[in-house]
């Protein structure tokens, strides 16, 4: 593969969208986790239901916020690579790096907005 070949921006922009999956799956995950012990604790018998653990919503809020900040960092690093190409290995696409970006933007932002959500 030469210097000048495009699908090295190609091979950037599929690394990105691999760590914007993480991301998505880590915040899946620590949504899930804490909703699970509040459910566990609403399935609990009333005489064995004490006050549920806050183990389980700190750790998924936590999950929530690692998959976001994976994103973003990704985000950060796939824009230091692109600026690092030079414009013969940029393909001539009509949005370039900015829908690829747009898109880990809105969920890093929506994993921020879920983690707000799950401490309120």
């Amino acid at each position: 593969m030469s210097q000048s070949d495009p699908r090295v921006y190609f091979a950037g922009e599929r690394t990105l969208l691999a760590w914007v999956r993480t991301g998505i799956t880590l915040i899946a995950l620590g949504f899930v986790v804490a909703r699970f012990g509040l459910m566990m604790w609403l399935f609990q018998p009333d005489a064995a239901r004490g006050r549920p653990s806050p183990f389980g919503p700190a750790l998924g809020t936590g999950l929530v916020l690692i998959g976001a900040g994976f994103t973003l960092l990704a985000s950060y690093k796939f824009l230091l690579f692109v600026r690092s190409l030079g414009p013969e290995e940029r393909p001539r696409v009509r949005f370039e790096p900015g829908l690829t970006i747009a898109l880990a933007l809105v969920v890093a932002a929506t994993g921020v907005g879920l983690s707000l959500y799950l401490v309120v």
